[in-house]
């Protein structure tokens, strides 16, 4: 039995040390601010810009446009913008990205994206 305490201890612990911080559980379900939304806006607009056309209508990228992502959701969304695609020019964007970034951006891309106001 006492070899077996170490074990039982440590799987008692597991899913409290694999689980996230409530920070980070925060930050990710944080909606970005006013001024992070512009930012983010900006980033959409040259960075993805550059693959997927200034205007989103398609480039290397396939079009962020409205209509081109009409059956898409914004989660699904996120979760390419966060990981990429895998053989693709899309790369994962979660080491510069939050989730709630990444959800924030699938939505406005659902929407049509607003201008920025910088």
């Amino acid at each position: 039995m006492a070899r077996l305490a170490p074990l039982l201890l440590g799987a008692l612990l597991l899913p409290a040390l694999l689980a996230p911080s409530p920070r980070a559980q925060a930050q990710s379900a944080a909606t970005p601010s006013a001024e992070r939304q512009q930012e983010l806006l900006y980033m959409v607009r040259q960075d993805c810009g550059s693959c997927h056309g200034l205007t989103m209508k398609g480039g290397l990228g396939p079009p962020l446009t409205k209509d081109a992502l009409a059956n898409r959701s914004a989660l699904g969304l996120a979760v390419v913008i966060l990981d990429g695609i895998p053989d693709t020019a899309m790369p994962p964007w979660r080491p510069l990205l939050t989730e709630a970034e990444a959800r924030w951006i699938g939505e406005a891309l659902l929407k049509g994206l607003p201008h920025e106001t910088r």
